[in-house]
């Protein structure tokens, strides 16, 4: 299969994220609670909490902040209860947008997003306008000059769903949601190490965006990530440098 060019494009998403490190072990620590309350504490029956508490070690997160995080979702200690609920709607040039949050107040939460939304010319939808158009999954993505067969034998047989390979060369491993570490550690014992990989509500097509366009994308963009109760957002714009 092929994508378009999107190499440029992965590297500006990771150092951005690189920049936002500072809200990550906040982020963590809500989903971690939440997956523990809704799933119960024990990992090995809780693939969320599993893979809430893998991303926790990745960012360094001392274990008795992840012991509290998950007793605080059993019950066994006391601490702010957060509610699920997520956002959607549309950006600059129609491009979907979805909104993920935790909160411990929805009347306030969805007041922030639809404010943010509006200063730089999206709309807030209803619950499901854009939701269809995104697919929860894993991806990897590794660097152009990956040996492509080598990848896709060793992905395919660690459990992976599909192999992308991009028109600049760069390649996506395609995971189910809850198998995305055990993919991730198998191709990284077979020696392929992917720049970038997250679990994310992926888009199955996509809107790319440039000059004033992009510019506003990655304003109204950057106004929703900064909002507290915001866990995650998701866009089928691809913004352009």
């Amino acid at each position: 299969m092929a994508g378009h060019s999107k190499w440029a494009n992965i590297q500006h998403r990771k150092g951005r994220q690189d920049a936002k490190r500072g809200k990550i072990f906040t982020k963590l620590i809500k989903e971690i609670t939440v997956a523990a309350r809704q799933g119960g504490g024990d990992q090995n029956f809780n693939p969320r909490l599993r893979l809430a508490v893998d991303k926790a070690k990745e960012e360094n997160m001392p274990a008795d902040n992840i012991d509290r995080a998950v007793k605080r979702g059993t019950g066994e200690l006391d601490g702010v209860s957060y509610e699920e609920a997520r956002y959607e709607g549309y950006g600059i040039a129609g491009a979907a947008v979805m909104v993920d949050c935790l909160t411990d107040n929805k009347t306030r939460t969805v007041a922030d997003v639809r404010h943010a939304f509006s200063k730089y010319g999206g709309n807030m939808g209803t619950d499901g306008c854009v939701a269809f158009q995104f697919k929860h999954c894993g991806y990897l993505i590794f660097a152009p000059g990956t040996d492509e067969d080598a990848i896709m034998d060793a992905a395919l047989e660690a459990g992976a769903e599909d192999v992308v390979t991009n028109d600049d060369g760069s390649i996506e491993v395609i995971t189910p949601p809850y198998e995305f570490t055990l993919v991730r550690e198998t191709l990284e014992k077979a020696g392929f190490k992917a720049e970038l990989g997250d679990v994310t509500m992926k888009p199955q097509n996509e809107i790319v965006l440039t000059g004033d366009d992009a510019a506003r994308m990655q304003k109204l963009i950057d106004m929703i990530e900064a909002l507290d109760d915001v866990q995650d957002v998701y866009t089928s714009a691809v913004i352009e440098e």
